[in-house]
């Protein structure tokens, strides 16, 4: 599924019942996250939930690194939450990952004004989390 995709379901969707439901669904969607990656490292500080992201870098075939994530929570909602941002920053470059406004795109749906601030305070804690993943390979490539 790309941002475009979720970004057109999202517009048919008019009531916010309807759109959580479809966020939880996405959240379904996710990844198994294996036991082994539950952990303190991959733990997001910052969020109300339980959340996790872990991190491998593959290379694309000129040999640029390519940020790919596996995403987790407690949290329905905040599942729903990763499965954006993942769509959003899974199998990017670190360039592309710090070119892309992601509370932005967050806004454009309007979960501003629909998340709690502790919502917002985590997903902002998840953004952060893989923009710094992305600086530290760019200064790596360095």
């Amino acid at each position: 599924m790309t941002i475009d995709e979720i970004r057109d379901n999202f517009a048919l969707l008019d009531d916010w019942d309807d759109r959580y439901r479809y966020v939880i669904e996405l959240g379904r969607m996710l990844d198994a996250m294996p036991d082994a990656e539950h952990s303190a490292e991959n733990k997001v500080q910052g969020c109300a939930s339980q959340v996790w992201l872990s991190k491998r870098i593959e290379r694309d075939g000129r040999g640029e690194a390519l940020l790919k994530y596996l995403g987790d929570s407690d949290a329905h909602i905040v599942r729903g939450l990763i499965a954006i941002l993942l769509t959003l920053f899974s199998g990017h470059t670190p360039r592309e990952i710090l070119g892309t406004d992601a509370l932005a795109v967050f806004d454009e749906f309007g979960f501003r004004e629909h998340l709690t601030p502790q919502r917002s305070n985590g997903l902002r804690a998840m953004v952060e989390r893989i923009r710094a993943d992305a600086r530290e390979a760019l200064a790596e490539a360095s």
